[in-house]
């Protein structure tokens, strides 16, 4: 490890196992975070104001959004200062909108910019790799719970001197139950000199409303948000001082934590809907007033396998309930369930009356989870009851047909391999049903549930395991509850415009809104024919208008409302994201095609897309000073082993003890993929101490490479590596560093150890030395991993499981054992556990006393929180994987 202190912008703690999860989409934790911490205050968790002065200074926040006609173009800036006498690690981290497309980043240090490039993917992943090889430093992009991703890098800065920290993101609002959102998640952790966000509006149709809200806004915060709305423009600012920000006045802590949200929506008196023609591009949003809602024929498709056992079928049976009695008494509906086998409520789809809306309520409360997932199975039995139905004339003729399947697994009986379903699914469908797929938990197979509905007309939802899984499935069935037209087609005249957007859509939604967006064959053309038509409820809906240029310099005088070629890369970014769908959803060669173009495009406009990465690279730090970092540190073990997960983005960590008799192997990681294996050794106090209770450390790991050939022994006495038939041995007492061209291996003396494994992870171990006159205490060891991300999705072991992200909920906060330590419950892979608020202990920055970190414990042996039980991690050698 570095001798360098190691400080982050958010707080990071942990004492035994370090866990920064690099979860993709799998990191989830909601509940009320601000009455949790309200109501630890109260539990005496968080200490009083500190009166040391902090070596890493926040000294400025700042982001700005700029929205021209839903295009909204976001600008995050961030200063630190490192007040210390020495060089300082510092982090920078940002979540930003899953839909959104980072443009650009760069840092400033010491008068001079590094700024981040975007590349193909794969050449990414070798400048990337290039990087971690010389020492540097790379930023990295990683999903983030259920709307936001994270951007994390870091950067080695002197002492006494700053960073600027610049990120720009681009993404088109969609409209959602009729309205816009604009989300700014921001988590400083800490007080900042200048503190700004700040939203600016600009919509030629007119603005109808904006609304302002935050979820950390208090009755004291709430005035500081300032808004000032015209017919065309809003203006949000909000920019507390120093001690606005504070939790109390004498306290360090801040109120800034959490999301500022600006809600609004545009004017609509055109049936056309609104065009706007700007430098040679032009764009059409669409969705007209006043329409009548059309029927619509809905079968549930409901898995009730046995993975969806407990809160998940129970929320499940809540939505449903919810949903049916919510139903417009024009729908049809039928009830489809399955497991291995296929059940229904009734062979054909019924009419929502409120008779047959009571029985169905009454059958929903009797599905019960059990058996295996024939998700195939229960699809087409839905499928074909549509099509039967329409077919003898049951249901009405101007009405759509859709399907909404939520299912939490893999199917594994019946048809289960997943082309199959794919492909037998959409040839049943015909294009005639919508198919809607919502994921429930982290164990479904996401994308193969969005190329399916995708293929399908639809959309497909992940539904997060939390208390508020059953309003989640509510809210998606109200977003496609109301169809308004159906086969809309919204036609431009041909030798007028090329490279248009998709322009036909299958139904328009209420409260939702179509886009498309073309490009002019010629940049003098300032006006054209624009024609529209779909099926309404009774009639054909048909309506036709000019566009004519808008002239933005007489619209908007303020050039700060408008930047520079939004129309453009406006159509660039949906025609990104149509031509990434259609690479996932296309025959073999429209899928190379359409991959092909959306790279070119997402390199021409500097987007980073599913095909780009942009790669931050630091300058190279001081020789010696730091080991390399990528993005962030992943795992930690230590001590009486004790297991910490930490989650910084939340700003919180989970831990476990670990118990077993002296002489006990733990499998700490098993990647059989990549050939690595790494087994712990625990060893007992020398004698029982006073108080009864013998501690046990780790303090002989073995780790085993098969592909480089290369088997290490760590204890506390000594290093042993064997490569190729060659032993080499290192003692703790010397510095020393061994090159070899597999394996780098470097002793800083009587402290720490460094592994470097080609092409892969890098471990380090601690040396936590006590004196050998100690009549109780022993020497042990700390292990760290770095780079986890290299390891392959099967990774596991006690510490490998946690590698790709953990979901998990807090509630119910109440008193413990002790005033300080209150205890709550968690919801955690499908369990419900007690948990208490405690304190684990740090060592990375300081090897003697270590620091306290608060976590949730998790009690007898992480039971619930662990795959299996403990005891299934224990191996018979300590290179074994049994």
């Amino acid at each position: 490890m570095s001798e360098l202190l190691n400080v982050r912008l958010l707080l990071w703690g942990c004492a035994c196992l370090w866990l920064c999860s690099l979860a993709s989409g799998a990191l989830v934790i909601s509940g009320d975070k601000k009455s949790l911490q309200e109501k630890m205050q109260v539990a005496k968790k968080f200490k009083k104001r500190s009166t040391t002065e902090k070596l890493v200074e926040l000294h400025s926040v700042t982001v700005e959004c700029v929205v021209s006609s839903r295009f909204a173009h976001t600008v995050m800036t961030s200063v630190a200062l490192n007040k210390a006498n020495s060089s300082q690690e510092i982090f920078f981290e940002v979540e930003l909108p899953k839909t959104a497309f980072i443009t650009n980043f760069s840092m400033e240090i010491e008068g001079q910019v590094y700024v981040g490039e975007v590349k193909e993917k794969e050449k990414a992943k070798k400048q990337y790799e290039k990087a971690v090889s010389l020492g540097q430093t790379a930023g990295l992009v990683k999903a983030s719970g259920r709307k936001m991703e994270k951007f994390s890098v870091s950067v080695n800065i002197a002492a006494e001197s700053n960073v600027t920290f610049i990120l720009i993101y681009e993404e088109l609002l969609q409209r959602n139950l009729g309205q816009y959102e604009i989300l700014t998640r921001v988590k400083p952790k800490s007080l900042v000199r200048q503190f700004k966000i700040g939203t600016k509006i600009y919509e030629p149709q007119g603005l109808a409303h904006v609304d302002v809200h935050a979820t950390f806004l208090s009755n004291d915060l709430l005035p500081l948000v300032e808004k000032t709305v015209t017919d065309k423009k809003a203006c949000i600012s909000f920019s507390p001082t120093m001690d606005q920000q504070r939790t109390c006045p004498s306290c360090d802590g801040t109120l800034i934590d959490g999301d500022f949200i600006v809600k609004y929506d545009v004017k609509r008196d055109s049936k056309l809907g609104d065009i706007q023609i700007v430098n040679g591009y032009f764009v059409h949003f669409f969705s007209p007033p006043d329409l009548p809602r059309l029927p619509k024929n809905v079968v549930f498709v409901i898995d009730r396998s046995g993975s969806m056992s407990g809160r998940k079928m129970s929320q499940t049976r809540e939505a449903l309930l919810a949903i049916l009695d919510d139903i417009h008494e024009e729908d049809y509906f039928a009830l489809v369930q399955f497991d291995h086998t296929i059940d229904f409520w009734k062979e054909t789809l019924t009419k929502a009356t409120e008779e047959n809306v009571a029985e169905a309520m009454a059958y929903v409360k009797t599905i019960q989870d059990y058996g295996g997932t024939d998700i195939h199975g229960g699809l087409m039995k839905g499928i074909n009851m549509l099509i039967q139905d329409r077919q003898a004339n049951r249901l009405p003729e101007r009405s759509t047909d859709m399907i909404i399947l939520l299912t939490d697994g893999m199917p594994n009986s019946g048809v289960s391999d997943l082309p199959s379903i794919q492909n037998d699914v959409r040839s049943a469908i015909g294009g005639n049903i919508s198919l809607f797929c919502l994921g429930f938990g982290k164990d479904v197979d996401y994308s193969f549930l969005d190329v399916l509905s995708k293929q399908n007309q639809g959309l497909a939802r992940r539904i997060f395991e939390a208390s508020d899984a059953a309003l989640q499935l509510q809210g998606f069935y109200e977003e496609v509850s109301t169809p308004m037209l159906l086969e809309v087609d919204l036609l431009y005249p041909d030798n007028v415009v090329d490279f248009v957007t998709t322009s036909h859509f299958r139904q328009l939604f209420n409260g939702s809104e179509i886009v498309v967006a073309g490009r002019l064959s010629d940049n003098n053309i300032n006006n054209f024919l624009v024609e529209v038509s779909g099926q309404g409820l009774e009639e054909k809906f048909q309506v036709e208008g000019q566009a004519s240029t808008l002239d933005w310099d007489v619209l908007c005088p303020d050039e700060e409302y408008v930047f520079g070629d939004f129309t453009e890369r406006l159509w660039a970014y949906l025609t990104i994201q149509q031509l990434l769908e259609k690479s996932t959803t296309a025959g073999p060669d429209e899928k190379i095609n359409a991959t092909a173009k959306a790279l070119d495009m997402s390199l021409q406009y500097s987007f980073v897309t599913p095909l780009t990465s942009m790669v931050v690279i630091k300058p190279e730090v001081e020789e010696g000073t730091s080991s390399p970092l990528i993005a962030n540190k992943l795992t930690e073990v230590d001590g009486d082993p004790h297991f910490i997960l930490e989650l910084p983005d939340k700003n919180d960590s989970l831990c476990f003890n670990i118990n077993d008799a002296p002489g006990t192997i733990f499998n700490l990681l098993r990647d059989l993929e990549s050939g690595i294996l790494v087994n712990g050794e625990v060893i007992g106090d020398k004698q029982i101490p006073p108080d009864g209770k013998i501690n046990t450390y780790f303090w002989r790991f073995g780790i085993i490479h098969k592909t480089l050939r290369v088997r290490l022994e760590v204890s506390t006495e000594e290093i042993s590596v064997l490569q190729d038939e060659k032993l080499v041995k290192l003692l703790w007492s010397d510095t020393a560093s061994l090159d070899g061209p597999s394996l780098n291996l470097k002793v800083t003396k009587d402290r720490s150890l460094t592994v470097t494994l080609k092409d892969s992870v890098k471990f380090v171990i601690l040396l936590h030395k006590v004196w050998k006159n100690h009549p109780y205490h022993r020497d042990y060891l700390g292990f760290y991993t770095l780079d986890s991300h290299l390891l392959s999705p099967a990774v596991h072991g006690l510490l490998g499981q946690f590698y790709h992200g953990i979901q998990y909920e807090v509630t119910e906060l109440y008193p413990g054992n002790t005033p300080e330590k209150p205890d709550a419950t968690m919801y955690v892979k499908g369990q419900k556990l007690r948990v208490t608020r405690g304190w684990q202990r740090d060592f990375r920055k300081n090897l003697k006393t270590g620091e306290n970190v608060p976590c949730w414990f998790i009690h007898n042996n992480g039971t619930g929180l662990i795959d299996g039980d403990m005891k299934d991690y224990i191996v018979s050698g300590l290179f074994k994987n049994q």
